[in-house]
């Protein structure tokens, strides 16, 4: 007498596995048969030993085709990833560009007033030159009157006979 595991083994199998290994049999022969170009109304069924192994090439082939897809959504969502934080760093990239142009822009400008305010080279030498006059009559100014030059003897006329001289 078969074990009570078994036989729930046995049902599952029979409940279970087989009905879609006999579908898939009826369908794979029906195609097969239709493009040889026999109407094939009738089917013969699979044994359990045939649909057992063909139910296992099938499972087998439904594992690697799943964990093929599983593989494949993993890379593209990888994929979509690394792109996001490319963008992301790029984006970034393109603020920080765009704040230092900013920056930069400002700075202009403000040299720009301060050129602008700045007297221009004409005026800083009209200016120069003024401040050479006046530093001029300054000068002039501040010098000490000259002094009474004392006669020279020259300028009293000819000395007299009489005073020392031999």
């Amino acid at each position: 007498m078969a074990s009570p595991s078994l036989e729930r083994a046995f049902s599952f199998s029979c409940w279970c596995l087989f009905p879609p290994f006999f579908v898939y049999h009826w369908v794979e022969m029906r195609a097969k048969m239709r493009l040889m170009g026999f109407n094939a109304e009738t089917i013969k069924p699979l044994n359990e030993e045939a649909a057992a192994e063909l139910g296992a090439e099938l499972l087998g082939e439904a594992t690697i085709f799943v964990v093929a897809c599983g593989c494949l959504v993993l890379e593209y969502s990888r994929q979509k990833m690394q792109q996001r934080r490319k963008d992301g760093e790029q984006l970034a990239a393109w603020d920080a560009m765009r704040d230092e142009v900013d920056h930069l822009a400002l700075v202009l400008e403000a040299l720009q007033a301060q050129v602008q305010a700045a007297p221009s080279p004409g005026a800083l030498e009209e200016l120069q030159a003024q401040m050479r006059e006046v530093r001029a009559q300054l000068c002039i100014q501040n010098l000490p009157p000259a002094p009474q030059a004392e006669p020279t003897p020259e300028d009293e006329g000819p000395p007299d006979p009489g005073l020392g001289q031999d």
